[in-house]
C-alpha cells in the first residue's frame, strides 16, 4: 500500500484572520479550483467551519465523469489549522491538513496531502502519469488564483509544491 505525500506553500501579504476567512470557508473552494473541475457543492457549508462538518461535492476531474465527494472536518484550531479527510470518493485515502502562520509581511499557508490512489498495483502504475500531473496543475491554478485575489509577496522563497 503505497501512501504519496504532496506539501505546498505559499505566501501571500495578508493578515492571518484574512487567510482564515477565506480559507476556512469551503464556498471559496470552487473560487480555487480550475473551472474545467466542474467543481459543484452539494451541501454542509450552511454553518462556520467546525469538527464534525460533512461536506459533500461533485467534482469532474478526468475525461468528464463525475464523482461525489464527501468530506469531513476532522481538526480545527481557529485562525491556525484544519484538516479535512475523504469519507467517500475518488481516492482510497485523502488527509489533507491546512496550516496558517504569520509571518513577516504576511502569512504562509502550508498544505499537506497524505493520499493513496484506488485500484492497488495498477493505481500506482497511473499515478505518475495521471494524478500526480493533475494535482500538480490543481495546485498550480489555486497559487496563481490566490495571487490573483490577494497580491503577491515580495519574496517568495517558500513558494513551492513537492511531492513524496
Amino acid at each position: 500500500m503505497k501512501i504519496y505525500t504532496l506539501k505546498a506553500k505559499q505566501n501571500l501579504p495578508i493578515s492571518v484572520e484574512d487567510a482564515w476567512n477565506f480559507l476556512s470557508d469551503p464556498n471559496n473552494l470552487k473560487t480555487i479550483t480550475p473551472d474545467y473541475m466542474g467543481f459543484e457543492i452539494l451541501s454542509g457549508t450552511d454553518r462556520g467551519m467546525y469538527p464534525g462538518q460533512i461536506i459533500q461535492y461533485i467534482v469532474t476531474p478526468v475525461a468528464g465523469i463525475k464523482n461525489k465527494w464527501v468530506t469531513e472536518i476532522t481538526h480545527v484550531r481557529d485562525k491556525e489549522y484544519f484538516v479535512d479527510e475523504q469519507r467517500y470518493g475518488p481516492y482510497a485515502l485523502w488527509h489533507h491538513k491546512h496550516f496558517i502562520k504569520e509571518i513577516p509581511g504576511g502569512v504562509e499557508m502550508e498544505d499537506i496531502i497524505d493520499y493513496k490512489v484506488p485500484f492497488g498495483i495498477l493505481g500506482q502504475l497511473v499515478h505518475p502519469i495521471l494524478v500526480k500531473p493533475k494535482l500538480k496543475e490543481i495546485f498550480q491554478y489555486r497559487e496563481q488564483k490566490l495571487i490573483e485575489l490577494f497580491g503577491e509577496f515580495e519574496s517568495n522563497i517558500n513558494h513551492q509544491i513537492v511531492f513524496a
